[in-house]
């Protein structure tokens, strides 16, 4: 098992350039060895045909349809045949196997029950191959005197199995060289196509190092390229979420040095005035400066809440699943009512529903009713209405009766922290629009800020979906 576990390792660690071109070189030794075959085997098989073939046409042609004496040795009809068959072994046999041919000088060619069978008229003709003497043997059913016989004539396979020899090491030689030629290739091209792959190992390993967000050098409209762009457009988002962050930090500092300070110069000065020997507070300067620290601690807590909503926001923990809005704008107005005090809402909703976040759908609802709440006059009324657009969206209309946004105002009310000069004396974080604003963007939708016909502001939320 531990060997095993070592191989595995071992075969784990082998590039992808080495596998391209071990890839390159099997496909193409594969391919080659197949070819390489098919020639053999055909050039193998039309070889021996035309030994047969030369074999039957020679006998054919010595034969000419002539019958043959050969009991009382006929020399003429020995040396016609000598001629027609001069360069393959040849003999005559009658059909109990016996050789007509009695010189002894001349080489006869090996006679088995295959032929005898041809000679005793069980077949016309036959081909066959002896293995001890390594010759084609072809045999023809002839007459002899009026009896039965064959003529026989045999050809050595050695010239012919040496041109296969030949041709067997030159399509191994081929076929080497291919798989060498290959396997260059395949190195060369893998070199080549996995270049934008080591630009962005080098690219993730310079982020991982140095936090350098930097986009990497792209060419060409290949998969590799679409792969790099994707992946300076993921360095892209990276940075912007990067640079969100730092500035949510740093603005999140400057608000919360402000109510920190507060908090810190009212406690020592109760800590102060009760040490020994110092000027004691008045039972209303106590209680003034309990007040102070009460709203401080609101205002902190509040902050720290948006803070967290928007941070919250910014994660990927959000569960989408489908939401009717009427749901979540009444579930809204009942958290605004119980701390609106004399305010009137005037509602009007239609049945909507979309796939989002539930709780930041009602987040964002509340944080609009709580706004129109803030600068609406006491005993004024809210109007919200919600109905469809007629174009894929529907709109979330908050309005109320105060002294609406002033131009100057309008472009910058969804920035963090961003508080008008009417606001800041009024409790708030500055981070309720910018939440509204987010969530609109999460859920493919929109804020709008305006003035309503009442003289008030006017926030309309746009969401796609589709009617409930």
């Amino acid at each position: 098992m531990i060997f095993a576990s070592h191989d595995h390792g071992r075969r784990q660690r082998i590039s992808l350039r080495s596998r391209v071109t071990l890839l390159a070189a099997i496909c193409v030794a594969g391919a080659v060895a197949l070819v390489s075959l098919g020639a053999y085997l055909t050039v193998q098989q039309n070889l021996y045909a035309q030994v047969d073939d030369n074999l039957r046409t020679r006998a054919t042609n010595a034969l000419n349809g002539r019958s043959f004496d050969m009991r009382n040795n006929n020399q003429t009809t020995i040396n016609d045949l000598a001629l027609a068959l001069s360069d393959v072994k040849f003999t005559i046999i009658d059909d109990e196997g016996t050789q007509l041919i009695p010189q002894p000088g001349m080489a006869r060619p090996p006679v088995g029950a295959e032929e005898r069978a041809v000679a005793e008229g069980v077949h016309t003709d036959w081909f066959r191959t002896d293995p001890r003497t390594d010759y084609r043997i072809f045999s023809l059913r002839i007459s002899v005197e009026g009896s039965p016989g064959a003529l026989v004539v045999a050809q050595r396979l050695g010239p012919t199995k040496q041109l296969l020899n030949d041709l067997a090491l030159v399509l191994v030689l081929i076929s080497g060289a291919g798989v060498v030629v290959a396997a260059l290739a395949g190195t060369a091209v893998a070199r080549t196509g996995l270049r934008p792959v080591e630009r962005l190992t080098r690219a993730t390993e310079r982020v991982t190092r140095t936090g350098d967000l930097r986009p990497i050098q792209v060419s060409g409209d290949d998969e590799l390229a679409r792969l790099s762009h994707s992946f300076n457009t993921m360095l892209g988002a990276v940075s912007d979420a990067r640079d969100r962050q730092r500035s949510l930090v740093a603005d999140a500092g400057h608000e919360l040095r402000t109510p920190l300070t507060s908090l810190r110069t009212n406690l020592e000065l109760l800590m102060a005035s009760e040490a020994p020997g110092a000027p004691t507070l008045s039972d209303k300067d106590k209680e003034e400066i309990q007040d102070d620290l009460r709203g401080q601690l609101d205002e902190l807590t509040t902050l720290i809440g948006d803070l967290v909503e928007l941070a919250r926001e910014e994660g990927t923990q959000a569960v989408w699943e489908p939401v009717e809005l009427v749901e979540v704008v009444e579930q809204a107005l009942d958290r605004a009512r119980r701390r609106a005090g004399d305010i009137e809402f005037d509602v009007s909703l239609q049945p909507w529903r979309l796939i989002g976040d539930e709780a930041a759908l009602e987040r964002a609802v509340l944080n609009l009713l709580d706004n129109a709440v803030k600068f609406n006059p006491p005993g004024g009324t809210v109007r919200v209405r919600l109905g469809s657009a007629g174009d894929g969206f529907a709109v979330l209309e908050v309005a109320d009766q105060g002294p609406g946004i002033a131009d100057e105002d309008l472009p910058r009310v969804f920035d963090r922290f961003y508080r008008s000069q009417e606001a800041r004396t009024l409790p708030g974080s500055g981070l309720g629009l910018a939440i509204v604003q987010q969530a609109a963007l999460r859920h493919g939708g929109e804020v709008l800020a305006g003035r309503s016909p009442e003289g008030g502001a006017l926030f309309s939320l746009r969401l796609p979906g589709m009617p409930g």
